[in-house]
C-alpha cells in the first residue's frame, strides 16, 4: 500500500522563503478537525464537524506532505483535533517514516491529547517518531473532566506511561486558565519533571466561537512567570523544538520549563511554520483567515509540478504576524475557525 511519488526534478533546488526572509521548514498538518474531547477553551459542546467525504484521503495527505518535504520542510507534526482517532492513521506514520530513513525530513512528531496514546505508543516509536506533545492542563480529575468534558483522565495517564515505556521523549502542553488551573502549575512542574518530560505552558488564543467568555479564562503568562520565579530559579536557555516556545531551564528540578505567549509577546518574528487543514487547506498564519486550497492543484494532475507552484505562491502571501486580541470590547474571536480546524 505504500505509496512512492517521485520527486520532479527541480523540486530539490527549491526553498521556501517567505516575504520577510523566513525559510519555512515546518508543516503542522491537521489530519481530522474530529476530537474525543470537548475542552471548553477548544469547541463548544455541540460540534459540527466537516463531512468525511471533504476529507483528504491518507494517500492525499502522504503526497501532500511529500510535496512539502521536497521543497525544503525538515519537521512535520500531524495534529487533529485528535490524530489518532482518524481510522487506519498508522498507515500514514508509517508511509511517512520513508522520509526520515532517507534523511529528507528531520523529524516526525505528533501532538494528541493522550487518550489513544496506549494503543499506538509502540507503534508510532516503530515508524520513527520519537518525540510527542500531549495537551493536558490539569493533574485533578474532576477539573480534567469539567475542561474536556468527554475525556477520561486514567486513559491519558496510561497513555504517559505506554509512551514513556516506550521510549517516546514527551512534553506536556498545558493552556493556562484563569480561575482553573493557576494553583496547580508547581505540581505539573514536578510532576514532568520527575518523569524527564518537558513542559510548556500556553496562553488561550481567541481561535473559533466557544460556549464561555475568553476574558474570563485568559490568564498572561508575563504574570505566570513573575509568580513561579517566587518559588523557582528560571534560567534563560537558547532551547528550540522548531516552535515558538521560549524555555527556561529550572534550577531545582533541571528540567525545561517552555512558554507560548501569542498575546503577550508575539513570537512571529521567527516564524518557519505553515499548517495545513484536513481538508487541503493552506493557512499561512494561524491568526489569520488568508488561506490557500492545495487540493485542487493536487488532484488535478499526476504531476506534482502544480502543488509545488501552488504552495510556493502560497508561502509568498505569508504575513508578518497575528492581530490576536482579548478584551472585553472584542467578544468575538480574532479568527472564526476552531483550532481543531487548523491543527494545534
Amino acid at each position: 500500500m505504500n505509496i512512492n511519488v517521485p520527486q520532479e526534478p527541480n523540486a530539490a533546488t527549491r526553498q521556501l522563503v517567505d516575504p520577510f526572509q523566513r525559510a519555512i521548514t515546518y508543516l503542522r498538518v491537521s489530519v481530522t478537525d474530529r476530537c474525543d474531547f470537548r475542552c471548553v477553551y477548544c469547541m463548544s459542546e455541540n460540534m459540527t464537524f466537516l463531512p468525511k467525504k471533504d476529507l483528504l484521503t491518507l494517500e492525499e495527505l502522504d503526497r501532500m506532505c511529500t510535496g512539502f518535504v521536497d521543497l525544503g520542510v525538515r519537521k512535520l507534526r500531524i495534529t487533529g483535533g485528535e490524530p489518532l482517532v482518524r481510522r487506519n492513521i498508522m498507515w500514514l506514520f508509517q508511509s511517512l517514516g520513508r522520509h526520515l530513513e532517507s534523511g529528507q525530513l528531520e523529524e516526525l512528531t505528533v501532538t494528541t491529547n493522550g487518550s489513544q496514546l496506549a494503543r499506538f505508543a509502540k507503534e508510532l516509536a516503530a515508524c520513527g517518531v520519537k518525540r510527542v506533545n500531549v495537551s493536558l492542563d490539569t493533574l485533578d480529575e474532576d477539573k480534567f473532566k469539567a475542561i474536556t468534558r468527554w475525556g477520561n483522565f486514567s486513559k491519558v495517564m496510561d497513555g504517559i506511561d505506554a509512551a514513556l515505556a516506550a521510549g517516546l521523549k514527551l512534553k506536556l502542553n498545558a493552556v493556562a486558565l484563569k480561575g482553573v488551573n493557576e494553583d496547580e502549575f508547581d505540581t505539573l512542574i514536578r510532576f514532568c519533571h520527575e518523569r524527564d518530560m518537558d513542559l510548556t505552558l500556553i496562553e488561550t488564543m481567541p481561535l473559533g466561537e466557544i460556549d464561555g467568555d475568553r476574558t474570563d479564562q485568559y490568564l498572561p503568562l508575563s504574570q505566570v512567570r513573575a509568580d513561579l520565579s517566587q518559588r523557582w530559579t528560571l534560567e534563560d536557555i537558547p532551547y528550540k523544538t522548531g516552535g515558538p516556545a521560549r524555555y527556561v531551564r529550572i534550577a531545582e528540578t533541571g528540567g525545561r520549563l517552555g512558554f507560548i505567549t501569542p498575546m503577550t509577546h508575539n513570537f512571529c518574528e521567527s516564524c518557519n511554520r505553515v499548517r495545513l487543514t484536513c481538508t487541503g487547506t493552506l493557512y499561512m498564519c494561524l491568526g489569520q483567515e488568508d488561506a490557500a486550497d492545495l487540493r485542487a492543484p493536487l488532484r488535478a494532475s499526476e504531476s506534482n509540478e502544480p502543488l509545488y507552484q501552488a504552495i510556493e505562491e502560497a508561502i509568498s502571501r505569508k504575513p508578518k504576524g497575528h492581530d490576536f486580541i482579548i478584551d472585553r470590547t472584542t467578544n468575538q474571536p480574532s479568527v472564526g475557525r476552531h483550532m481543531s480546524v487548523t491543527g494545534g
